[in-house]
């Protein structure tokens, strides 16, 4: 079974994003900040992970530094589905591709559920 480690630090849309991956028949990790995140990836290696680049604490850059710190986790796919605008991530979308493994960037706002599913099963047929 397909399992998703989401990081979504807005309980509404976890819920939401958590139901459709069920309902798809995927299995989920919620976390709402990037060291729960890495406690539950490190007691079960996701399959795809869905990240919001805004969380407290840390941020979702700084949790995939260290996510992709270990070796086993490197060819993960990362789908950042977030609320930064992407004027905000232009700069930053080269980083978070070519050195921090980000196979999609979505802005939540423009984004629907239809999509980010699709997204997420085209970054897992790539693996």
């Amino acid at each position: 079974m397909t399992y998703v480690l989401l990081l979504e630090p807005n309980t509404l849309l976890a819920k939401t994003y958590t139901q459709l991956f069920e309902h798809v028949g995927y299995a989920v990790g919620h976390a709402t900040g990037a060291q729960e995140a890495l406690a539950i990836a490190d007691k079960r290696t996701p399959d795809v992970v869905v990240l919001e680049l805004q969380l407290p604490m840390h941020s979702g850059v700084e949790f995939l530094h260290e996510f992709r710190s270990y070796s086993e986790w490197l060819k993960i796919p990362v789908v950042v589905n977030t609320l930064s605008p992407p004027s905000r991530l232009a700069a930053l979308y080269v980083a978070l591709q070519s050195d921090l493994g980000v196979t999609a960037v979505l802005y939540k706002p423009q984004t629907s559920l239809q999509v980010l599913l699709r997204t997420m099963r085209q970054q897992l047929a790539q693996i």
